[in-house]
């Protein structure tokens, strides 16, 4: 997205850059009263979204309910306690992921690699050490065994969003390698370090030249500037496989199955298969007809505008 213009990237940058780890951006610069940092409106503002569904599949589950219901009586949600000494009727994102008031969140987040998409319990201990500790959080309410079930219905349902992920995008590689999908030619506009490489050429995933740049260098997950297979791929496991995870983490089985988690990636593995289908008829057609297709100028220079960064590159250096 840094290819874009600035006003396309407001959303992005808000958070990654000015909001990022700052104390002011929980407990509020002119206030900075800590029953406000205690509410879960307060990680609202950053933690919501297409490819970080937090606040909805929170605000939207079981936990949520609850917590939008009571959260006005000071007998359910005493705010001016210490996270320590909470007796709340309900969880908010800081009783789980802040426990004890520690502010390192990831301490308490079951996520240690892709937001937690294309991981599921692999047996390491680094798991298993997080396991424990969820179980010991989810226990203040629950029992220890319904905790353990919970997890275990997200690693299911993680495994099965990854069947679909790889599925999907074996029938891009396949155009690809079948020369039905180009990859990034030399002369239209590169991604934002300047390269040329596929848009799915993730790290040791897609390695050689036949995706575009040489062994070992890794392309960038592109949600602009790429062909419409390729955006269908991002979108697959950028937004729906996420609805899923994060749905199941927060005990929002809506936003996993049928609000865009499961069934959005049913319908994006329909869109890719279709969309490859009809790309090799037409290939087919073209070779038959003697047809040389040439990329259309807006290749060039991007999808939008000639001032992108990434025609700038190609003009001057």
């Amino acid at each position: 997205s840094i290819e874009r213009p600035p006003g396309d990237t407001a959303g992005c940058t808000f958070c990654h850059t000015s909001s990022e780890e700052r104390c002011s951006t929980c407990h509020q610069r002119h206030q900075f009263d800590p029953r406000v940092a205690r509410r879960a409106e307060q990680c609202k503002t950053c933690h919501w979204g297409k490819d970080h569904r937090d606040w909805e599949a929170y605000d939207i589950g079981l936990h949520g309910v609850v917590y939008q219901v009571n959260k006005w009586k000071p007998e359910q949600f005493d705010f001016s306690k210490k996270l320590s000494d909470a007796d709340y009727v309900g969880p908010t994102c800081q009783y789980c992921h802040m426990r004890g008031g520690h502010h390192n969140v990831q301490r308490f987040g079951t996520v240690y690699t892709s937001m937690g998409m294309s991981m599921a319990d692999r047996g390491a201990p680094i798991w298993n050490e997080k396991r424990d500790r969820w179980v010991s959080v989810c226990d203040d309410c629950h029992s220890p065994r319904f905790a353990r079930e919970q997890l275990q219905a997200l690693d299911e349902a993680v495994k099965d969003a990854g069947l679909k992920y790889r599925e999907t995008f074996k029938v891009a590689e396949d155009l690809l390698l079948d020369g039905v999908l180009d990859p990034m030619p030399k002369d239209l506009c590169p991604d934002w370090s300047g390269q040329h490489l596929w848009s799915l050429k993730i790290g040791a995933y897609h390695d050689g030249e036949a995706y575009g740049g040489k062994t070992g260098e890794s392309g960038e997950f592109r949600m602009s500037n790429c062909t419409d297979v390729e955006r269908l791929c991002f979108e697959s496991v950028g937004y729906f496989q996420t609805y899923i995870y994060k749905g199941m983490a927060h005990g929002s089985w809506n936003d996993a199955t049928y609000s865009d988690g499961s069934f959005g990636m049913d319908r994006w593995l329909v869109n890719v298969k279709q969309n490859a289908s009809r790309a090799r008829r037409l290939a087919t057609l073209e070779k038959k007809a003697g047809i040389t297709w040439q990329p259309e100028e807006f290749w060039k220079t991007g999808e939008w505008l000639d001032e992108l960064t990434g025609p700038y590159i190609v003009k001057n250096h």
